[in-house]
Formats: C-alpha cells, structure tokens, sequence
C-alpha cells in the first residue's frame, strides 16, 4: 500500500513542485498539500488540500491522525530577504513548525520527516570554494541561523529519539514554474521572466557574484531520491550539502543572449548583496554522491534552454 504523506508549505516555490511530483509518484489521494493560505488550482485538483499554521501543533497533530499521515515535508519557511524584514516572525516559523514535525515524530505519530536546509547556513568565515559537508558556519542572516540551528534539532532528534529525519541543504533554486518567494538567489528566476517580459534586467547584484544554484527538477529528484535511500546508509542527519551549478549574473545574462541576443542587464546591488557576500561560491556534495548517489543533471545553459521554453509557453 502507498504510503500516505502530508506536506506543510505545500503553496511554495519547491512546496508546489514537489507535491506534483509526489502525487505523480504515489497517486492523489496518498499526498496530502497543506499550507497557511489558500490553494492553487493545480494542488486542489490533484489531491486533497488543508488549510493549515506549520507552528500549530493540535491542528497537524489532528490532520496526521485523520489522514494516517506516514510521512512529513516540511517545506515552510520565511526566506532570507523577507526574514531580514521579519527576524521574530522569520524565527517562530522555522523553529517552531520544525519543533512541531519532530516531536510528531518522536512520539511515533509519523516515521519519516523531510526538512529542508540550505546554503544560508554558511557565512564569511565559511571556506567559499567547495565548502566541505563539515565546516565553520557562522551565518550572519536571521534565515540562515535559523536554519543551522533547524539542523542542529534535526542531528539531536535523530541521535537522541532515532527520529528518521533527513535534510539537504539547497542552493539557489530556479524554476519557471512558480513565481520567486523571496530569496536572495531569486534573481536567477525573475532574470528569465524579464528578459522575455521587456529585453532588459536591473539585477540587485553585482555582475561578479558567484553563487550556488540548481534547476528545480533537480532538486525535486535530489529530495525523492534521499527520502527513499536506505536508512542505514545515511551518515549525515543535519543536512547533506548539495550542488548543481555555480555562476555570476553575467554569466546567466551571457547565456539568455546565446537565445535573445538583444537582452541587456544592469546592475543596482542591494541590501542582499551584503547576503550573498556571506554565501559560498560552490559547493562540496561529494558525501551526499557517496552515501545516496546524488548526481545533477542541469547545468547552466541546460537551465537557462528549459527556462525560456517553459515561459515561453
């Protein structure tokens, strides 16, 4: 019998994606989309949906029980641009709904937890170049301490209770798909959209920024596949660092050009530069490679092919 799973955040950029892949996987009824706001057609049609507060724990406590809810993917969560707005707001979402997953899953209400980290957790004093699986942290973003301190909770639950909790930690995501949610690496996605829109971009970065980035399919395959490795052959229960692509703004810029040769780019850096600064410049996955066999499959001119066809329709 299909397992039955619930995902908290399910209207969000990876929450939207990963839930069709879910459903296509184990069939509508078994993959239960939730979140604080109200659906999308394409999650309401395709399976059953629940208005739901990650932070209530009563109110995912009564859902698990009422579906026999297996299966948890936490994918709510203030990102960083926004949560620099909202540090208290930003910080009561993603301890607390992640605190909630847990303890559901201590008391043996669910058997697996999905939890998402990401390269936020790193900061200045992080190695920039192929930043290793174990490294100085030191994040300087509400978002990413919060996030280190989520993988902390995920390493505890799982040494102290045997939790079965697993976690990768993304790059910047890009997709054409769903709209950007806030994040610093945003821009990677509304690039693609302004360049079809208008022929021009102002990007909040400058043009020699280097950052981490990976399409969503990607990401969305990276996440099945460590859900349904085998237990005993996973070594990291914080969260396994995980890499498609790295590259600049001009870089991307250059690559739309080789399909509209005509787009131009500007460059008016903001307050999210100083955010990106503290980010890493590519990233170390050679852990999650060998204990799961991740391996991307997009790199950039790949995405940016996919990118422009998909909005293009």
């Amino acid at each position: 019998m299909d397992k039955t799973i619930l995902i908290l955040g399910a209207c969000g950029q990876i929450g939207t994606e990963l839930t069709l892949a879910l459903r296509q996987k184990h069939g509508g009824a078994h993959i239960i989309a939730s979140d604080i706001r109200e659906h999308t057609d394409n999650l309401s049609i395709s399976g059953p949906f629940e208005l739901l507060d990650a932070t209530n724990y009563e109110a995912i406590e009564d859902v698990v029980m009422h579906y026999e809810v297996d299966e948890i993917y936490l994918m709510a969560a203030m990102l960083s641009a926004t949560a620099e707005k909202f540090p208290s707001r930003a910080w009561n979402l993603n301890m607390n709904s992640l605190l909630n997953v847990l303890n559901l899953a201590k008391e043996n209400k669910i058997e697996k937890v999905f939890w998402p980290s990401s390269i936020g957790v790193f900061g200045p004093n992080t190695p920039k170049q192929n930043t290793p699986q174990h490294c100085i942290m030191e994040p300087s973003t509400v978002y990413g301490i919060s996030k280190q301190a989520g993988e902390r909770w995920c390493a505890y639950y799982h040494q102290k209770f045997g939790v079965d909790v697993r976690s990768v930690r993304y790059p910047g995501l890009i997709s054409w798909k769903t709209l950007p949610g806030g994040g610093t690496t945003d821009y990677a996605v509304d690039i693609y959209h302004k360049a079809l829109e208008k022929g021009n971009y102002s990007c909040f970065l400058r043009e020699d920024t280097r950052l981490p980035m990976m399409y969503m399919e990607d990401a969305i395959r990276a996440t099945l596949e460590l859900m349904e490795s085998d237990r005993g052959k996973l070594t990291v229960r914080s969260s396994y660092n995980l890499a498609g692509m790295s590259f600049t703004p001009a870089e991307i810029a250059q690559s739309i050009r080789e399909h509209l040769p005509d787009f131009t780019i500007s460059y008016t850096p903001d307050f999210r530069q100083e955010i990106a600064d503290s980010w890493p410049e590519s990233i170390d996955d050679s852990q999650a490679r060998a204990d799961w066999g991740w391996m991307p499959e997009f790199d950039l001119q790949k995405t940016t092919s996919e990118m422009l066809a998909g909005l293009g329709k």
